[in-house]
């Protein structure tokens, strides 16, 4: 059984940066691949970006290379957000995917383990 834990969530101003960082015990790290998420009130989740066990990455189409993700040889994750804008504020999750092949899970059905979650405000 994987346990992630996120933390760095906050308040930040328009244009703001924040830095998330995902940290997994209990599972071989390694063979995970790792993806982020959000979800803010009244929507579903959303698919932030995601990294390989290799440390291939994958982003949506947005949020136009402001995001970057990347992870160390140990148990951490990490979500790199630059120039954050109001809409973009929402509880980001890290989750653990056993599917570390060709493609990387991008639907959060992908995902075998999720971490609690940690909000991040960005007030305009």
């Amino acid at each position: 059984q994987v346990q992630l834990v996120e933390s760095g969530g906050g308040l930040v101003q328009t244009g703001g940066s924040l830095r998330l960082s995902c940290g997994a015990s209990g599972g071989t790290f390694r063979n995970l691949a790792m993806g982020w998420f959000r979800q803010a009130p009244g929507k579903e989740r959303e698919f932030v970006g995601a990294i390989s066990s290799s440390g291939r990455t994958y982003y949506p189409d947005s949020p136009e290379g402001r995001f970057t993700i990347s992870r160390d040889n140990i148990a951490n994750t990490y979500l790199q957000m630059n120039n954050l804008k109001p809409e973009e504020a929402a509880v980001y999750y890290c989750a653990a995917s056993l599917n570390d092949g060709i493609l990387i899970p991008r639907l959060p059905t992908g995902y075998n383990y999720w971490g609690q979650g940690t909000q991040v405000t960005v007030s305009s």
